[in-house]
């Protein structure tokens, strides 16, 4: 099912009809300020893991990342922040980044890698942070693209994406054409913030 919500004043009825389809279980395909994602719930074991088989991802080996719709938000499944490290995330939040940081006990265990470590993402975009903080749990955030011969415009057009993901997401949210660079992850969890992959954002030091 594709659903258009306007990027820069999405409408309540349609956010909500988002938020019942994740309760339910369901998986969604949405907007970020990067590439579409695609995720569910994080408390519901049966959907992560069916994005687990779509992805080819194992948990043990991979840092799984989710979206958080502020920080304070964050700070409910992460360890206790250094305060260099919350001010760094305070000047480049919202942004195209995902931090990674030490995991706390309220993480769902399959986000747990042998690192214990998550990755956290506060995208510059109303459509999915409303989402969240409407569901009041984080979604699951991870690329909608899983096949590297995907050409951009099947990851960038949610009518395309919705063509050829419709097997496994309820719901596709039109939110505009999307981007093909992911975000740049910065791992801050040696208390000194490195930079593991260079994506859309520059970071703000």
């Amino acid at each position: 099912m594709l659903i258009r919500i306007h990027p820069d004043n999405p409408d309540d009825r349609n956010i909500q009809r988002v938020v019942d389809c994740l309760q339910d279980g369901g998986i969604v395909v949405y907007p970020t300020d990067t590439v579409y994602g695609i995720g569910c719930d994080i408390t519901n074991r049966a959907a992560v893991e069916k994005i687990l088989r779509f992805k080819d991802i194992n948990t043990k080996k991979t840092n799984l990342s989710f979206i958080c719709y502020d920080l304070s938000q964050i700070s409910d499944y992460v360890k206790p922040i250094d305060n260099s490290i919350f001010k760094l995330m305070k000047r480049n939040l919202p942004g195209p980044f995902t931090f990674i940081l030490e995991a706390n006990n309220n993480v769902p265990k399959l986000f747990k890698n042998n690192k214990r470590t998550v990755g956290i993402r506060i995208p510059d975009n109303r459509i999915i942070c409303k989402i969240v903080e409407a569901l009041g749990n984080p979604v699951l955030s991870t690329s909608v693209k899983c096949d590297e011969d995907d050409e951009d415009e099947y990851i960038t057009d949610p009518e395309l994406i919705e063509e050829r993901r419709s097997y496994i997401a309820d719901i596709v949210i039109d939110g505009g054409i999307g981007g093909y660079m992911g975000s740049t992850v910065v791992d801050c969890t040696s208390g000194e913030p490195e930079i593991l992959r260079q994506g859309k954002g520059e970071l703000i030091e």
